[in-house]
């Protein structure tokens, strides 16, 4: 672990794996330990990873104004971690609901910004919502699962306004492409790595700006891209397409099988996408 001085004087940790150019990998959570990254399927065969612990999360400082846990507010951590890494650019990797900060950082910072990758993200930051109708386009094509009959009850529960504990636990197969014992871990591991009054805070009012955000990612000439997964529940492959409207140059992956954690359900199927879409041109 490393560390460096966020612009209000927290101590940020970051963890660098493997080697080459570097890579900023922003965890999503929102606000979760980045330890649930890994090592990005292996990522770290092509590039330099520079894995970020948010603000509050890992082994980074709790902040003494609980108010830059706001994703606006993260922005200034990642232009301090460009600072201290010492780079007039940063290329970076975006998961879930870190897809917002990159955006967001997209919008402030157009031109500190290289390649981008966001990985099934969250569209929080442009407007965009998943509808019924995307998830159900998922969640059907899990039918045959023996865990599909008490998951897709508990999900009709929780659209009905009702979204308890044993709810959450019982979909939580929708957000993996195989839900066997390496999933299991996975997922039984999320309560205890995620700093949840900084996640409240994270998507409150105000923060996300979706007009100014669209319009960035609509003058963006830089390359970008999306990759979803093929039955995954939270960033369903046709949101991400609508996604993909926004961006002129961006270029959508779908990974057939896999869910939320795509590097979880077939490394090398996430990689060598990746690593492909990173030594292509970097866009204007």
């Amino acid at each position: 672990m490393t560390t460096f001085a966020a612009l209000d004087g927290t101590t940020l940790a970051y963890r660098t794996i493997g080697g080459g150019e570097p890579l900023v990998c922003l965890p999503g959570g929102p606000m979760r330990d980045s330890a649930y990254l890994g090592d990005l399927g292996g990522l770290g065969a092509h590039r330099t990873l520079i894995v970020l612990d948010q603000r509050g999360t890992g082994r980074s400082a709790v902040p003494a104004d609980v108010d830059t846990y706001r994703c606006d507010r993260l922005v200034d951590d990642v232009e301090a971690l460009r600072r201290h890494l010492g780079l007039d650019r940063l290329d970076v990797l975006a998961h879930s609901a870190g897809a917002n900060l990159a955006l967001q950082y997209a919008t402030r910072h157009p031109d500190r910004l290289g390649r981008l990758v966001l990985v099934t993200p969250s569209t929080r930051a442009v407007g965009l919502t998943a509808t019924a109708t995307l998830r159900q386009e998922v969640t059907r094509a899990r039918a045959d699962e023996p865990w599909f009959p008490a998951a897709a009850a508990a999900l009709d529960s929780m659209v009905g306004g009702w979204a308890s504990p044993e709810a959450w636990e019982a979909i939580a197969p929708f957000f993996y492409g195989r839900w066997d014992t390496a999933a299991q871990v996975h997922q039984a591991a999320e309560s205890g790595q995620r700093n949840e009054e900084a996640a409240r805070i994270f998507g409150a009012e105000g923060v996300f700006d979706p007009s100014a955000t669209r319009a960035a990612l609509a003058a963006r000439r830089g390359a970008v891209l999306l990759l979803a997964g093929e039955v995954d529940l939270g960033a369903p492959p046709g949101l991400v397409a609508q996604l993909d409207e926004l961006i002129p140059h961006a270029e959508v992956v779908v990974q057939p099988g896999a869910g939320h954690y795509p590097w979880l359900d077939d490394a090398d199927a996430f990689t060598a996408a990746i690593a492909a879409f990173l030594a292509g041109p970097a866009g204007a």
